[in-house]
C-alpha cells in the first residue's frame, strides 16, 4: 500500500481542523488490475461518516457469470488469439452435440451433466489450483458417487431418470475438477519445460491402465454374473480401494508452490524455530481432505490460515475502523499496498487496487503473523509490523533456497481492491 496521499484540491497545510483529517477510501471490484470499476466511496471527517454505492447489483452478478467463462484477468491473461480459438472450438462442438441429439434419447441426462459442470466452475472454478490435492480426491469420490447411482438406477424405476441425472452431474463435477487439478499438478512434475511430453506420457498410462481394467472387469463379470451379492461387494471393495490408492497418490505429491495452508504452516514454524521447513515435510503435514470429513476436529486444531480473510470489501468498514485507521493504527500500513483490521479473531485483509501479487502474498504472510500475536499482545499492529520489518525479506529468502516458489500466493483471486487518500500524510 502506498501512503495514504494527499487528496485532490486540499492542501495539507490548510489552517482548518476540519480538512486535517479527512480520509477518503474506494471500493473497486475486478478480477484484474486492469479491469476495475469503483463500487462505493467511504468519507471521514471529524464530525462525519458516509459510505455512497455506486454501480448496481446487475454489474455484479453479470461479472460473476462471465468469470465462470473466462480466465481471471481476461482479456489482459490470455495471449490475442484465445478469443478466436475458442469461439471456433466451441462452435464445432455445438455441431457436435446437436448431432449426437439426432441420435440419441439422453437429452436431459446429458443436459443436466452440463450445467452441474458449468455451475461447478462458476463456484469453484478460480479455486481448483490453489488446493489441487483436496480436488484432486474430490473429483474421483464424485466419479465413485456417479459409478454408484448408475449401479443403483435400476432398482428404482419410479426414480430412474432422476438417479441418471445426479449420476451425470456428479461426473460433470469430476471432469472439471479433474482437469484442472491435472493441468496443475502436470505443471508441479516439469522441470525442463516438458509439460507437454509429461501430460501425453500420463494419457499413455491412463489408457494403459484403462485397457488392463476393462480385460480384468470382464473376467470379473463373468465370474460374478446372476450373483448380485458378490457384484456389489466387488463394487463397494474396489470402490473403496481406489479411494485409498488416490489418498496415497496425493500423499506423494511435494507441491513447492504456496497456498494459504502451506503459508501457514511453514510461517507458525518459522516463528517458533527460526527455521523453514522442506516442501516434503510440509506435504505431510497438510490436511488434504475436504473439510467435512473432519468436523470432529476441534476449532484449536485449525490452521491460523482459516481466520485470514483475504480481499474484504472496504464498504463493510464501520466508522470505528475509519477512525482507527485514520490514527496510529493506519500509520503501520504506510509503505505497503494492504492494511489489516482485527476484529472477533479475524483477521480482514484489504488490498490495493494497485497491488502486485508479491504485495497480496506479503500481506497474507503480514496478516498470518498479526493472527499469531492475536490474544497475545494488545499492541498486535506494532508487535506484527516489528516482525515484518526485521525478519520478512529473510523469511522469503529462506523460502527460495528451500526450494518454495514465492512468485506468487495461490488463492482465490482477490476481485475486492480499495484505494485511499488523505488530505495529509500520515507519519
Amino acid at each position: 500500500m502506498t501512503e495514504f496521499q494527499q487528496q485532490d484540491g486540499i492542501s495539507s497545510s490548510s489552517s482548518s481542523s476540519s480538512s486535517k483529517n479527512v480520509i477518503i477510501m474506494e471500493e473497486w471490484n475486478g478480477s484484474s488490475s486492469s479491469k476495475l470499476s469503483k463500487t462505493a466511496v467511504l468519507t471521514l471527517t471529524p464530525s462525519s461518516f458516509s459510505l455512497q454505492r455506486s454501480g448496481n447489483r446487475f454489474s455484479e452478478v453479470s461479472t460473476r457469470i462471465v468469470g465462470a467463462f473466462v480466465p481471471e484477468g481476461f482479456p489482459t491473461s490470455v495471449t490475442p488469439d484465445y478469443v478466436p480459438f475458442q469461439i471456433w472450438d466451441s462452435l464445432q462442438g455445438l455441431s457436435t452435440y446437436i448431432r449426437m441429439m439426432l441420435s440419441t434419447q439422453w437429452f436431459l441426462r446429458d443436459f443436466t451433466g452440463m450445467l452441474g459442470g458449468i455451475l461447478f466452475t462458476f463456484y469453484q472454478g478460480s479455486n481448483l489450483d490453489n488446493n489441487a490435492k483436496m480436488w484432486r480426491l474430490v473429483a474421483d469420490l464424485m466419479n465413485d458417487l456417479g459409478m454408484l447411482t448408475d449401479l443403483v438406477s435400476p432398482l428404482f424405476p419410479s426414480a430412474f431418470v432422476v438417479i441418471v441425472c445426479l449420476g451425470s452431474i456428479s461426473r460433470s463435477f469430476t471432469g472439471v475438477a479433474s482437469g484442472a487439478t491435472r493441468a496443475a499438478l502436470t505443471q508441479h512434475f516439469s522441470l525442463q519445460n516438458n509439460a507437454a511430453d509429461i501430460s501425453a506420457k500420463e494419457g499413455s498410462q491412463e489408457t494403459l491402465a484403462t485397457m488392463t481394467g476393462m480385460i480384468l472387469g470382464m473376467l470379473l463379470a463373468r465370474v460374478t454374473m446372476g450373483h448380485p451379492v458378490a457384484i456389489w461387494f466387488s463394487f463397494l471393495s474396489l470402490t473403496l480401494f481406489h479411494m485409498y490408492a488416490n489418498y496415497r497418490a496425493v500423499c506423494c505429491l511435494s507441491l513447492t508452490t504456496l497456498n494459504c495452508q502451506r503459508s501457514s504452516i511453514l510461517l507458525q514454524s518459522f516463528m517458533e524455530t527460526g527455521k523453514v521447513l522442506s516442501p516434503e515435510k510440509v506435504s505431510s503435514m497438510e490436511h488434504i481432505l475436504p473439510s467435512w470429513t473432519s468436523l470432529w476436529r476441534s476449532k484449536t486444531d485449525d490452521l491460523l490460515h482459516k481466520r485470514i480473510h483475504l480481499g474484504v470489501r472496504v464498504s463493510s468498514l464501520s466508522h470505528k475502523d475509519m477512525i482507527d485507521l485514520s490514527g496510529s493504527t493506519g500509520s503501520y500500513y504506510k509503505k505497503v499496498k494492504y492494511f489489516l483490521m482485527p476484529k472477533s479473531g479475524v483477521v480482514n485483509v484489504y488490498v490495493h487496487k494497485q497491488s502486485t501479487a508479491a504485495d497480496v502474498l506479503q500481506s497474507f504472510i503480514h496478516a498470518l503473523v498479526l493472527g499469531n500475536h492475536v490474544n497475545k499482545t494488545k499492541f498486535v499492529h506494532e508487535e506484527s509490523r516489528s516482525w515484518m520489518d526485521k525478519h520478512y525479506e529473510g523469511y522469503i529468502a529462506k523460502l527460495k533456497l528451500t526450494g518454495w516458489k514465492t512468485e506468487r500466493l495461490l488463492a482465490p483471486p482477490v476481485v475486492w481492491r480499495a484505494d485511499w487518500l488523505s488530505n495529509e500524510k500520515i507519519e
